[in-house]
């Protein structure tokens, strides 16, 4: 299980690293998308609208969850590169402990107050019995969501990706079997879409914990090891708070940025809908290579070579803005039948088009700032990550996006600029903040 990425060549081992994630975050897509197009098929749009409002707010619980275990995905892949088999086991069993009590205190919390985050998502009163009832079901099957995402988390750290692809390839297909028996033969609505993705997680968390066992690391978690250590707590919840209040905000301005096309009328929030899913495939690339340069670079980090933690940040960032550029300019030939998938109307396709034309743009360039968050992270700098992105959002993303929504009424053209806009920022904001780091090194050396 544990892979070293210390040794050989740096775009080899980012390429071995980067498919199975990219893999994990198609099948996860997938696996958010099943329960909305089965429950489509056998129950009311009250159904769907239900499990369509549980699924958002699962969605942006479950990102900073991932965002926390970033931390121990460099802590481990640190400890890792320095041969430091003892500081691994102690962050692993930290990890455990800290995300066992998160997971309890969650689960509570969020049980409680299920009424008004139903009432904050303005759910329309048809599907509020619905929504409360899958958010119920997932609220409860919290502890197993955080379960699988620590595993995934400590594998990819021990420098193994492809575990964490098949463990989510698992939940995906029972929980399209599960929705199928729970919405199709019991017709249980958004309870059963709940109940569905809960086992079938549940399912996954079994097996990943079963391959733990079988696979022979020469790493082993004993009760001491689950003691909290202040520390190693510390170092953990340094790197990953940042990157899980990132990813908080970042959804938080999706939903900003969808009210105000929901404000210029259906035809324009059904264009501005069906891109935001054009774009989260697209994105997947991107998203790979920020955990992949984590992963990679806090393994030679650990083992002293920053040189080459540098050139995985290059290699890193050279793929994501080949593949940007190729994307976006493949789409302005192609995006009336790339939208024309989601949608027949004639009126939301030409919008769609005008909109994911510019939007995607900030594929090539957030995958500049993407690549270099990653190689923040590893040095346990992730705090410059959440500075760009939340100045990125709060400066141009979303009053850029409202702007143009007032000023050019008839198009939705000048509105996809504002993410690419937003995203040119980051990426003066991490370029400034290596080269000042690096002049600080070298005075440090000199």
């Amino acid at each position: 299980m544990e892979r070293d990425l210390t040794h050989g060549s740096i775009g080899r081992n980012i390429l071995r690293f980067s498919l199975p994630y990219f893999l994990s975050y198609f099948l996860q897509t997938l696996y958010g998308m099943a329960d909305l197009f089965i429950i489509g098929q056998f129950d009311s749009v009250s159904g769907t609208t239900a499990v369509s409002i549980g699924s958002q707010v699962m969605h942006m619980i479950t990102v900073m969850i991932v965002g926390i275990a970033m931390g121990t995905t460099v802590m481990i892949g640190k400890s890792v590169g320095a041969k430091l088999k003892k500081e691994t086991s102690k962050i692993i069993g930290n990890t455990i402990t800290l995300f066992l009590g998160i997971s309890i205190v969650l689960t509570c919390i969020l049980l409680f107050f299920v009424n008004p985050i139903v009432d904050i998502m303005s759910t329309p009163t048809q599907a509020v019995a619905g929504t409360r009832a899958y958010l119920m079901i997932c609220f409860a099957g919290i502890p197993l969501i955080t379960a699988y995402n620590i595993i995934s988390s400590i594998f990819r750290g021990l420098g193994d990706s492809k575990s964490p692809m098949y463990f989510i390839a698992v939940a995906c297909f029972f929980n399209i079997i599960l929705d199928y028996i729970f919405i199709g033969i019991f017709h249980l609505g958004a309870s059963g879409a709940a109940l569905g993705t809960t086992l079938a997680q549940t399912i996954s968390v079994v097996i990943a914990l079963l391959a733990i066992l079988k696979k022979n690391t020469g790493i082993s978690v004993h009760k001491e090891d689950l003691k909290p250590q202040a520390r190693t707590l510390k170092n953990i919840l340094q790197i990953g708070i940042p990157i899980s209040l990132q990813d908080g905000f970042i959804q938080i301005s999706f939903i900003i940025i969808t009210i105000i096309a929901n404000q210029r009328g259906l035809n324009d929030a059904a264009a501005v809908g069906i891109v935001e899913k054009i774009i989260s495939f697209v994105f997947l690339v991107p998203s790979s290579m920020l955990s992949c340069v984590s992963a990679i670079s806090a393994q030679n980090i650990g083992a002293g070579k920053d040189e080459r933690a540098y050139k995985t940040l290059q290699y890193a960032t050279m793929i994501a803005v080949s593949f940007g550029l190729v994307v976006a300019v493949c789409m302005q030939f192609i995006s009336n039948p790339v939208v024309g998938i989601f949608t027949n109307d004639v009126f939301v396709i030409k919008m769609g088009s005008q909109y994911i034309r510019s939007y995607i743009w900030d594929c090539m360039i957030a995958g500049i700032h993407f690549s270099f968050s990653g190689y923040f992270c590893a040095y346990g700098k992730s705090g410059i990550s959440f500075l760009h992105n939340v100045l990125s959002i709060v400066l141009i993303r979303i009053p850029g996006a409202f702007l143009a929504s007032k000023y050019f009424a008839n198009t939705l053209y000048p509105m996809g600029f504002a993410a690419p806009c937003g995203s040119l920022l980051s990426v003066i904001i991490c370029i400034s903040a290596l080269y000042y780091f690096k002049n600080i090194k070298k005075e440090i050396t000199v």
